[in-house]
């Protein structure tokens, strides 16, 4: 009991609708008695009787009052709606302090950000760029102005402002200038091509990643400051166009980016510091022999991808292997020969180095 006066004492506004709910208790007990005694009504006519008075009904009277009778429902109705509406008032208050203090977190919560991401447009691909950020541990701010989908992303967990992407001011309310990279995912070019170029503006050296539906508008959007443009529309019909002529090319890809099925996939691995394979060359590691799987390239530090390398090819510290294999056979590959013991999000960190 003392837990809750003090939590009610905390918060004034709910403590004022359960004093006021505790009243219209109290009035609906005087009429329920009042009208029990003064008209002889049963009890549950009383209550009846009382009900009807102050929610304003307008049903007919059990039986005839007398003037007493009359006279107790006035008082009784001038009791009840004036706790009726204190009740109302209260909860609005109520509503419109929890909505502020929620902005108010919210805030807060977005002024603490650092080296995160934004995502503009909350769409079925942006929706998806989320949660696949969401899974490898990175921070992400959602822009978009429609109402619903600000929803979906405050149930999916983000942080999240309601809001036109293009403006400076809701750009800076989601600290583009300490932000990591910014996804324009907004479902007209025109919005994308302008959201790039106040966002290029406002944080020059930010990446920026933008998706375009039409590829005539990609030299467009590249000279609005974009870093790199996808067109989801060409990609989807380049693989529809691929499944016919080349079937098994395509069940390839397919059977390592089936996420359902973590059996074979691709990944990027770091030769780190400590690395037993620091100066050696490919034919000296023995990949596929020791550890099962296989080297598709090397990205020498600062260098161009080398596909297919040849067995003389030497890797060394800071170099990146993309390898592809089994997943389990991968992660024991990263950890015990390159000492690659980076997550997803240390990984991101520095993606902007090396994307083009």
């Amino acid at each position: 009991m003392q837990k809750l006066i003090s939590f009610l004492n905390d918060k004034p506004t709910l403590r004022n609708i359960v004093l006021a709910t505790l009243l219209l208790l109290v009035i609906f007990t005087i009429g329920t008695i009042g009208y029990h005694f003064l008209e002889d009504m049963a009890w549950f006519n009383g209550f009846y009787m009382t009900f009807i008075t102050i929610s304003t009904i307008g049903f007919r009277e059990i039986g005839t009052l007398s003037v007493e009778g009359r006279i107790f429902t006035m008082l009784i109705f001038v009791m009840g709606i004036g706790v009726i509406s204190y009740i109302a008032s209260q909860t609005t208050q109520l509503l419109f302090e929890n909505e502020l203090f929620a902005r108010r977190v919210m805030k807060k919560r977005l002024e603490s950000l650092n080296e995160h991401y934004i995502i503009c447009g909350y769409g079925r691909i942006g929706h998806r760029i989320a949660d696949t950020f969401k899974m490898a541990g990175l921070q992400v701010v959602i822009i978009d102005h429609n109402e619903q989908k600000i929803d979906r992303a405050k149930n999916d967990g983000f942080l999240y402002i309601r809001g036109d992407a293009q403006e400076e001011h809701i750009l800076n309310e989601a600290r583009i200038t300490k932000a990591k990279a910014i996804i324009c995912t907004l479902a007209n070019d025109q919005d994308n091509v302008f959201t790039t170029l106040v966002a290029r503006e406002l944080q020059p050296d930010i990446y920026i990643l933008v998706r375009t539906n039409d590829a005539k508008n990609r030299n467009k959007v590249l000279r609005a400051g974009a870093d790199k443009v996808i067109s989801p529309y060409d990609i989807g019909a380049n693989r529809m166009a691929n499944v016919i002529l080349r079937p098994h090319v395509i069940r390839f890809i397919e059977s390592i980016s089936d996420e359902s099925q973590p059996d074979q996939s691709f990944e990027e691995v770091l030769i780190s510091p400590g690395s037993a394979f620091e100066g050696k060359t490919l034919a000296e590691i023995d990949v596929r022999n020791q550890y099962s799987i296989l080297i598709i390239a090397i990205v020498p530090d600062g260098e161009r991808i080398r596909f297919n390398p040849k067995s003389a090819d030497r890797v060394h510290i800071g170099d990146s292997l993309i390898v592809m294999g089994n997943y389990e056979d991968i992660e024991h590959f990263k950890e015990t020969a390159c000492n690659d013991t980076r997550s997803l999000a240390e990984q991101a960190e520095h993606f902007d180095e090396t994307s083009s």
